[in-house]
């Protein structure tokens, strides 16, 4: 890794890792190596979103190009997110792609992925499926982000009506992670979700 993207993601760690403003926000980063190429992010769900209790992990890649090139980031905690892939992590933000600037931090990506968490762009999706709810039904929508928060991020909000109708799919024979995707995506109808399964 070239020498100046070493010093300045060694300099921009340490601010991250130091920053009282960035602990109040329960935003965190530790190094999965050495080299500082590799970093694990982590944060919690804002007050008054669907995601509020839930702690959010990030995988975050240096390229050998930073600072004049964005990192790599994407969510290892599964999230029901319009900008957010339900299945790989992949985010959609305008500043990890063509509006990254030079001047910009691993704070600055941080922070606007925390803030993406409460203000969706359900125009500029990177989840379709999730973005289509959000525009047609913001109320299932809203239960369904929650339910993911409860189940893949240790939040507490449980819904009671959402556990029961896991379980009838996963009665069916469906293993539990798949079943949650099919019925997010039906809008928790058991029987289509059931009918997507098995096609």
């Amino acid at each position: 890794m070239a020498n100046i993207a070493v010093a300045r993601i060694k300099r921009e760690f340490k601010e991250v890792v130091k920053s009282e403003e960035v602990k109040s926000f329960e935003i965190s980063v530790e190094l999965t190596n050495d080299t500082y190429t590799e970093l694990k992010g982590e944060i919690a769900g804002p007050p008054d979103t669907p995601y509020e209790g839930g702690k959010y992990q990030l995988e975050i890649k240096i390229p050998e190009t930073y600072p004049f090139n964005p990192p790599k980031v994407r969510f290892i905690t599964k999230i029901w997110h319009p900008n957010i892939s339900s299945v790989t992590g992949a985010i959609c933000l305008d500043i990890l792609k063509d509006q990254w600037a030079a001047a910009m931090t691993l704070r600055t990506v941080l922070i606007s992925l925390q803030a993406l968490l409460g203000a969706a762009e359900p125009d500029d999706p990177q989840d379709a499926v999730v973005a289509k709810q959000y525009k047609e039904n913001r109320a299932m929508f809203e239960k369904t982000a929650r339910h993911w928060a409860y189940a893949y991020a240790g939040a507490s909000n449980r819904d009671p009506d959402l556990i029961e109708k896991l379980k009838q799919a996963v009665s069916m024979g469906f293993e539990e992670n798949r079943a949650r995707t099919a019925l997010s995506t039906c809008n928790w109808d058991v029987e289509r979700a059931a009918e997507q399964l098995l096609s």
